[in-house]
């Protein structure tokens, strides 16, 4: 493990030597990829640095075991108890950031929100998820730039979909994929009824061409003329994108955005997403099977969380967690979730490295 831990102090210089390059502080892309790998070594560094500093000063307290001096003798067996527990800390934590990470887990993320079965009502919901992330994702100080809106007749939105930048954005992200459930008396029930509806959310990481095995001489892109929400604008101009990647047949069109700019950004990462799964299907089948896993998977047919508004009480069925702080995750208090299905992801890989 020290020989590991070495390696990746020693790769995390190089790193930081790269970032005072003037060359690549001119060159963004370059850049922004450099600072996410220092960042993620960072904190393997940081944890190893107190760990030497531990053991170095565990070595000094054996060594004061060993004087005459009963003072001195006392001294050492004090500071031996407080730092050995530590030091099996350190270790579990060590053990932790070693496990293998998901590649994608560094990249920026294009967020989707699309109401679901229950009309308005599933509308206004999507609405009330797009505001508690927009919330989280302020906390976490990444970068926000809505793509494309369409918001519902009554309030909300029907579909909205929202580009994120910044530090492990689809490690936190993730596992938000699903269908979100909602119960909770409509504004419209004159009854008081408890209604149900749903909104589905898809996180999908960020690829650039260089990532899936893409020419752009291999791409046909078509322009059209939209048709549907958007009003006039849609359907005076050619904003409506199709792409097609020739070598797979694979088609992509997209026209809810309100420029042809906007769709063709949205057209591309649906299309490199789409062609990356099938390379990394053909590449791993199997690693794919496995990834559809209790906390792993992406499934837009789940139903992963309910949000219980009379009761106050959020659930996610993933990992049986139940809070009653609806009222605060709402407000984007959702660190404690997605926590929860860090935990439970990272103690599904140390089990598989264990049966390995």
């Amino acid at each position: 493990m020290l020989d590991k831990l070495e390696a990746i102090r020693g790769n995390f210089i190089n790193l930081e030597e790269q970032l005072s390059d003037p060359e690549i502080m001119n060159d963004q892309a370059r850049y922004t990829k450099i600072s996410k790998e220092y960042f993620k070594l960072k904190e393997v560094v940081d944890v190893y640095d107190e760990y030497k500093k531990i053991l170095e000063n565990l070595d000094g307290a054996k060594e004061l075991l060993k004087e005459k001096d009963e003072e001195m003798r006392e001294m050492a067996k004090l500071e031996l108890q407080e730092l050995e527990p530590r030091l099996q800390e350190l270790e579990e934590q060590i053990k932790t950031l070693l496990i293998p990470r998901d590649e994608e887990d560094a990249r920026d993320i294009i967020f989707e929100i699309r109401a679901g079965t229950g009309g308005d009502e599933a509308s206004l919901f999507a609405g009330d998820l797009f505001r508690m992330y927009i919330k989280y994702f302020e906390t976490q100080d990444w970068k926000t730039e809505v793509l494309y809106e369409n918001e519902g007749t009554a309030g909300g939105y029907k579909e909205v979909s929202v580009e994120v930048r910044g530090n492990d954005v689809y490690g936190k992200m993730k596992f938000e994929s699903g269908v979100h459930r909602v119960q909770r008396v409509p504004a419209t029930e004159t009854k008081g009824r408890v209604h149900t509806s749903a909104a589905t959310v898809a996180v999908m990481p960020k690829m650039e061409m260089e990532d899936v095995n893409i020419n752009r001489s291999d791409l046909k892109i078509d322009t059209f003329r939209s048709s549907g929400a958007g009003g006039q604008h849609v359907n005076k101009t050619e904003s409506g994108v199709r792409l097609t990647h020739i070598p797979t047949g694979v088609v992509v069109e997209c026209t809810e955005g309100r420029s042809q700019h906007s769709n063709k950004e949205i057209a591309e990462q649906r299309l490199y997403q789409k062609v990356y799964e099938m390379q990394k299907e053909k590449m791993d089948s199997a690693i794919a099977a496995q990834r559809k896993s209790l906390v792993g998977s992406g499934d837009r047919s789940e139903k992963i969380r309910t949000y219980n508004f009379p009761q106050n009480r959020i659930t996610d069925h993933r990992i049986e967690l139940t809070l009653y702080n609806l009222d605060q995750v709402l407000e984007g208090d959702i660190t404690r979730i997605i926590e929860g299905l860090q935990i439970a992801e990272t103690a599904e890989k140390m089990k598989a490295m264990e049966e390995a």
